[in-house]
């Protein structure tokens, strides 16, 4: 599955290059995000040959992918300056972007931990009998990971409809692939299951790659497919991207394999649009950016006894505003104070501990 597309914009969702995005502590640039930019107009070919009721599951460059199970400019930007409009109520920051009701499970911020997760969600798909499937989403830097091949053992073993997606950008955080792994071709790893090799800055090959992906994953249990792409910025926004490779190898790649640059120029050959239009649609686009990051500055933060929710499951006496629960209000900020400084003779621990402040 090939492809040969240069200059990716965030307003596509492929490339972020975003203004600056005011932080949680003051109107000032945040101190560390994950760049997308590139690698992550796959997504939405993946979301053309799937439906809503499938899973994705992630690491941490989720943006994108949120976006395209349905979630807001509003919410992405409210989210990472940590305000109460983000997707994870403003708790959860650049890695954990969350949208349920889409059966988008995350963002995680710890390496490779997602899969095992994923393929959870496969098998309740597999024991609901609802003929959905799930993708599973890690890059070239967590293919080594154990607990990959755990959970990939295990969903082979079951027949799970579990598909494990390598987003290849051949660097991880900053090492080459080939200094990282004995064996590169991610999509061999399987042994025992199939793996197929997809030019992921092709958003057609993607969408034909996962349409296929899901009818096998049905019929025959797991998959993989491994998604060579590439980002033009460094890991984060404290990596200039430039010290383990070439500047030159990051142009070329811009020049002769951008995903948004390919999809214009099929737009403009098959006479879909004329660039006057796309351009309209760009800065329109870009307007409606600018317009998110406004409203998301005015979002307010989060009540402080936020921190007291979505930590334990309900019905339990846990959760705020159960029977047994932590307070709200005055209370739940004095709670919340003692508690970060180990104060649990004071009493508002001590009435909301019980037994449990005793020990």
């Amino acid at each position: 599955m090939s492809s040969s597309p240069s200059s990716a914009r965030w307003p596509s969702c492929a490339g972020w290059r975003s203004p600056p995005i005011p932080s949680t502590r003051r109107n000032s640039s945040v101190d560390s995000a994950t760049c997308t930019t590139a690698r992550k107009l796959w997504p939405i070919g993946m979301e053309a040959a799937i439906t809503k009721k499938d899973c994705i599951i992630t690491a941490y460059r989720d943006h994108c992918t949120f976006l395209g199970r349905g979630g807001t400019l509003l919410q992405v930007f409210s989210e990472l300056m940590g305000r109460k409009d983000g997707c994870s109520k403003g708790k959860g920051g650049s890695m954990h972007f969350y949208k349920k009701d889409a059966n988008f499970y995350g963002g995680h911020g710890i390496v490779g931990a997602q899969v095992p997760l994923g393929c959870g969600l496969a098998f309740a798909q597999k024991y609901s009998k609802d003929e959905t499937v799930t993708f599973a989403l890690y890059g070239d830097g967590a293919a080594n990971q154990g607990q990959l091949f755990e959970a990939l053992n295990i969903s082979a073993l079951w027949d799970l409809p579990a598909i494990l997606v390598c987003e290849n950008n051949h660097y991880g955080m900053g090492t080459a692939e080939w200094r990282a792994a004995k064996s590169p071709s991610y999509y061999k790893r399987g042994d025992y299951v199939p793996g197929l090799k997809v030019d992921g800055m092709d958003a057609l090959a993607v969408k034909q790659a996962c349409k296929f992906a899901k009818e096998h994953a049905l019929k025959n249990g797991p998959i993989i497919l491994e998604m060579d792409t590439y980002r033009y910025h460094g890991h984060s926004m404290s990596d200039p991207g430039s010290t383990y490779r070439t500047r030159d190898e990051i142009s070329g790649v811009r020049q002769e394999r951008d995903p948004i640059e390919r999809v214009r120029k099929l737009i403009l050959s098959h006479d879909l649009a004329t660039e006057k239009e796309l351009k309209d649609i760009e800065k329109e686009i870009r307007k409606e950016v600018d317009e998110a990051i406004a409203q998301a500055k005015e979002s307010p933060m989060p009540d402080p006894s936020e921190l007291f929710t979505n930590v334990y499951a309900k019905g339990y006496g846990a959760e705020k505003g159960e029977e047994g629960g932590a307070p709200g209000g005055e209370k739940g900020q004095r709670l919340q104070m003692n508690l970060c400084h180990g104060d649990i003779t004071a009493p508002d621990c001590k009435e909301w501990l019980g037994p449990w402040g005793n020990h």
